[in-house]
C-alpha cells in the first residue's frame, strides 16, 4: 500500500510505523492531522508515525527494519541516533510461495538483435578480451589491447567493439586448491566463456601458482582460432610478448568481425541485477520497477540473476518463500550462514554495510537496505542459488552469492553467463562493465537530472505519479534496445576496462 501524504511522505505498507519523506521537511510542519515533524527530515529518510516504545520493532514495507534504541516519539527523525540492530527470527516459509510460472511461447516472445555463437550461446556485444592469469601479466596485457584498440587494426575490424584487457591483482601468492582458489579458476573460466566475447587471449607470467597449462587440462579446452595463450616467461620478455600478442589480437580480431546481429529470442538474455550507491528511494521506485522488468524477461522465458548475499540479509525469508523447492531455499540459508561465519572470522560484521553514503541517503540499518535490494527480483519463483561465478544453467529468476561491492558481484554475475545488466543508484554510482553493457537507473529525480551523462533511465517519476508497472515495461524495453546495440551512458564514457574485480577469499602468502 502507497499512501501520498498532504507533507509529502510515503507510507509504503498498512502496518508500517515510520514514513518517508518525499522532501526536506522542517521542525513544526504538519505531516497529517495530528503529527507535526519534531526535527528536520531529510530527503528520503524516515519519520515516525506513531509512538515506537524502546525495544519495539521498526517497521518499513511492513517489515523489520531495526529496533528502537529509545522511545521514540510521533514525528521524531528515525535514524543510526535512535536505532539499532540486534538478531531476530525469521520465518523461512521454504517452497510456501512457489509456482509454476508461464512462459511464452517462443513466436510470441520478444525480441533483440544479437550475436549467436558456436556454442549456441547469445551476445549482446562484440569484443575481443584479453584475460591474466596473474597480476604479474597485467602491465603487459594492458600494452596489448591500448595497442590494439589505438592503432589502425581497429579500424578493419569495424564489427569489433573493441579489444579490452581483463586485468587483477592475484593468482600468486594463493593455495593452489581450495575455495579461493576455485573462485578465481571459476571467474576466469566464466570470463573466457561469456557470449559477448567473440575471441579471447589469456595471459601469464609462467611461474604463477595459477598455471594456464594445468587449467586447459582441467577443463578440457583446446586452442583455436578464437581461443589463444601465452606467457611472458616462454615467450622471451616484455616486448616480445606485446608484439607477439598484438599479432595474436590482430587474427582473432579478424575473426571476431566475422559476427553479424541477428534476430534473437529474449530467452537468450541473461540479466544481471545490480544496485549501489543505494539510497532511501531505492527500495520505492527504480529497485520494485527492475522487478516488474526481470519479470517480465521471465514471462519471455529469459533469465534474471538477483546477487549480492550481504544485502538481502534480512530480507532472505521473502526469497526462501519463493524458492522452488526446499533444495533451493536451504541453499539460499547455507550461503548466509557462511557470511555471518565469514564476518565473524574476519572481526566484522552484517551491518558494516549499509555505506556512509547509503545512511546519508536514508538507509539505517542493513536489513533496511536488504528489503529494497531484494525487491530487484521482481515477484516469480527462485529456480536456482549459485555460488560465486558458477555458470548459470536455469532459466527464470536465480540468485548468486557475490559480495555486495558492485565490481566484485557484478564480475561473478558475467562470469556466471549474463549478457546484459542492470544497475539501480539513488547517490550516483560510476560504473560500466565490458564486455556487458550496464544500464543505470536513477531512484530519484534531482540525482538524475545532476548526473545526467551517467543515468540511462529515471525512475524518480515513480514518486510524480508513474506507474512501477509502467516503468518497469520501460526498463525492459531499453534492455531489449541495449541489447541489440544501443549504447548505455557508462559505454559512451568509455567505463568497464577496470571493473574486472574477482572475489579474493583466503590468505595472501
Amino acid at each position: 500500500m502507497l499512501e501520498r501524504n498532504a507533507a509529502r511522505t510515503l507510507r509504503l505498507h498498512r502496518d508500517d510505523n515510520v514514513l518517508v519523506a518525499a522532501e526536506r521537511i522542517e521542525p513544526g510542519v504538519p505531516i497529517s492531522p495530528g503529527l507535526t515533524a519534531g526535527q528536520r527530515i531529510p530527503f528520503g529518510h524516515k519519520i515516525a508515525a506513531r509512538e515506537i516504545p524502546a525495544g519495539d520493532p521498526i517497521l518499513k514495507f511492513g517489515q523489520i527494519i531495526g529496533f528502537a534504541g529509545q522511545t521514540i516519539r510521533p514525528g521524531d527523525w528515525v535514524h543510526e541516533h535512535n536505532v539499532v540492530m540486534h538478531d531476530f527470527q525469521r520465518d523461512y516459509q521454504f517452497a510456501a510461495a512457489a509456482r509454476s510460472e508461464p512462459v511464452l511461447p517462443v513466436a510470441e516472445q520478444a525480441t533483440f538483435e544479437g550475436y549467436r555463437r558456436a556454442n549456441g550461446k547469445a551476445g549482446t556485444r562484440n569484443y575481443v578480451g584479453i584475460l591474466t592469469s596473474v597480476n604479474c601479466s597485467a602491465t603487459v596485457a594492458r600494452y596489448i589491447a591500448e595497442a590494439a584498440n589505438r592503432s589502425a587494426i581497429a579500424e578493419r575490424f569495424p564489427n569489433v567493439d573493441g579489444v579490452v584487457a581483463f586485468v587483477h591483482g592475484t593468482g600468486c601468492g594463493m593455495a593452489g586448491s581450495g575455495e579461493g582458489f576455485d573462485v578465481l579458476k571459476r571467474t576466469q573460466w566464466g570470463y573466457a566463456a561469456n557470449p559477448n566475447l567473440g575471441a579471447v587471449l589469456l595471459v601469464g607470467l609462467g611461474c604463477e601458482t595459477f598455471q594456464i597449462g594445468r587449467l586447459k587440462q582441467l577443463y578440457g579446452i583446446e586452442e583455436s582460432e578464437t581461443f589463444r595463450t601465452m606467457t611472458i616467461q616462454d615467450t622471451g620478455g616484455t616486448r616480445k610478448t606485446i608484439e607477439q600478442g598484438l599479432a595474436r589480437v590482430e587474427e582473432m580480431m579478424e575473426v571476431a568481425d566475422r559476427a553479424r546481429r541477428e534476430t534473437l529470442p529474449a530467452s537468450e538474455l541473461v540479466l544481471a541485477l545490480q544496485c549501489g550507491g543505494s539510497d532511501g528511494y531505492s527500495g520505492i521506485t527504480a529497485n520494485p520497477a527492475l522487478g516488474v522488468a526481470a519479470d517480465i524477461l521471465v514471462k519471455n522465458g529469459g533469465t534474471a540473476i538477483l546477487s549480492e548475499t550481504p544485502e538481502i540479509y534480512g530480507a532472505e525469508h521473502l526469497l526462501t518463500r519463493r524458492a522452488r523447492n526446499r533444495d533451493v531455499g536451504e541453499k539460499l540459508i547455507e550461503r548466509i550462514l557462511w557470511w555471518e561465519d565469514y564476518t565473524r572470522r574476519n572481526h566484522g560484521e552484517m551491518n558494516n554495510n549499509p555505506s556512509h553514503g547509503n545512511k546519508a541517503g536514508g538507509l539505517t540499518t542493513i536489513l533496511e537496505k536488504s528489503l529494497g535490494a531484494a525487491a530487484k527480483g521482481g515477484s516469480t519463483t527462485l529456480n536456482a542459488v549459485y555460488e560465486y561465478a558458477e555458470p548459470v544453467t536455469e532459466k527464470g529468476f536465480v540468485f548468486m552469492d557475490t559480495p555486495g561491492l558492485d565490481p566484485v558481484s557484478a564480475t561473478g554475475q558475467v562470469a556466471g553467463g549474463a549478457n546484459i545488466l542492470a544497475f539501480t543508484t539513488g547517490r550516483g554510482s560510476a560504473y560500466g562493465c565490458k564486455p556487458v553493457p550496464s544500464i543505470k537507473l536513477a531512484t530519484n529525480t534531482p540525482m538524475f537530472e545532476r548526473m545526467i551523462e551517467d543515468m540511462d533511465l529515471n525512475c524518480g517519476d515513480i514518486l510524480a505519479g508513474v506507474s512501477v508497472e509502467e516503468k518497469g515495461k520501460q526498463i525492459f524495453d531499453e534492455i531489449i534496445a541495449v541489447s541489440s546495440g544501443k549504447h548505455t551512458r557508462s559505454e559512451e564514457l568509455g567505463y568497464g576496462d577496470n571493473e574486472f574485480v574477482p572475489w579474493q577469499i583466503g590468505a595472501t602468502f
